[in-house]
């Protein structure tokens, strides 16, 4: 890993300049914001790269975003920049996320392969059958191929952000997309959610998971109730009050996350 971080760090200045030296031929300004998962994980910091951001776009300066792969560890990783997209998309609360590839969106099959594999325009809902066709569709360019763009698609969407995946070689394509052209794939978004309920979705890590029984599973779910201590079964893993806990139903289906008022040894 460290051969490969300090290659990270050789290249991102030079892929800078490349930003800059383009971007000022249209006399715009870049700047460079390197994120790692503790950096969206931590509330705190959290907020300062939203502010940070906010600055930048109030300021007409477009932010150039990647992993900070120099000191990013295995725990701490984001790991692909379908991912970051959707996160970034979430922090600053942007109403459309554009993912670019080499494949016109989500098809039924490997369109690299299969001359009979259709593009789905429209995805309303992320479930089994639009994941099986992920798996089968294909993209050469990034680190998770399909598969990876459906989970951002599934974060931005849940935190009512759009999500369109296109093909990047389309002439003018970032722009017809914002005009709201049906081109690539469009991922309708949710109904969103408040911006502390956002990071909870799309950025904070999960430290520990209560296991609830069929009482407070109910509640939880349908009412969207606050969880009582009589209510948890099980305590699962070490995590501090403040931390941001996953609710598990007695079949281990995560219903539920929230922010802990007690440590996990107080629930045990």
């Amino acid at each position: 890993m460290a051969e490969r971080q300090a290659l990270a760090a050789i290249g991102q200045p030079l892929l800078m300049r490349e930003y800059s030296r383009y971007f000022a031929t249209r006399g715009i300004r870049v700047a460079q914001v390197l994120l790692t998962g503790d950096d969206l994980a931590v509330r705190r910091r959290y907020l300062n790269a939203r502010n940070t951001m906010t600055a930048l776009l109030r300021r007409r300066v477009v932010p150039i975003v990647n992993e900070n792969d120099t000191v990013a560890t295995d725990e701490i990783r984001i790991g692909d920049n379908d991912t970051l997209s959707a996160q970034v998309a979430i922090l600053v609360g942007a109403g459309l996320l554009c993912i670019l590839s080499d494949v016109d969106g989500l098809y039924t099959g490997d369109p690299h392969r299969d001359p009979a594999a259709r593009r789905i325009p429209e995805v309303r809902v992320i479930g089994p059958e639009i994941e099986r066709m992920a798996r089968r569709s294909a993209s050469t360019l990034g680190t998770g191929g399909m598969l990876t763009k459906l989970t951002a698609a599934r974060l931005a969407s849940a935190a009512g952000c759009a999500v369109v995946v296109a093909d990047g070689r389309t002439p003018r394509v970032i722009e017809r997309a914002a005009a709201g052209e049906r081109l690539g794939t469009w991922f309708l978004p949710g109904s969103g959610v408040s911006g502390r309920k956002r990071w909870l979705v799309a950025s904070a890590r999960v430290r520990g998971r209560l296991v609830v029984d069929d009482g407070a599973a109910t509640a939880v779910r349908e009412g969207g109730r606050s969880l009582l201590p009589s209510g948890i079964t099980n305590v699962e893993g070490s995590f501090a009050a403040g931390d941001l806990v996953a609710v598990v139903d007695a079949a281990g289906r995560e219903i539920a996350r929230g922010v802990a008022a007690h440590g996990h040894s107080a629930l045990e």
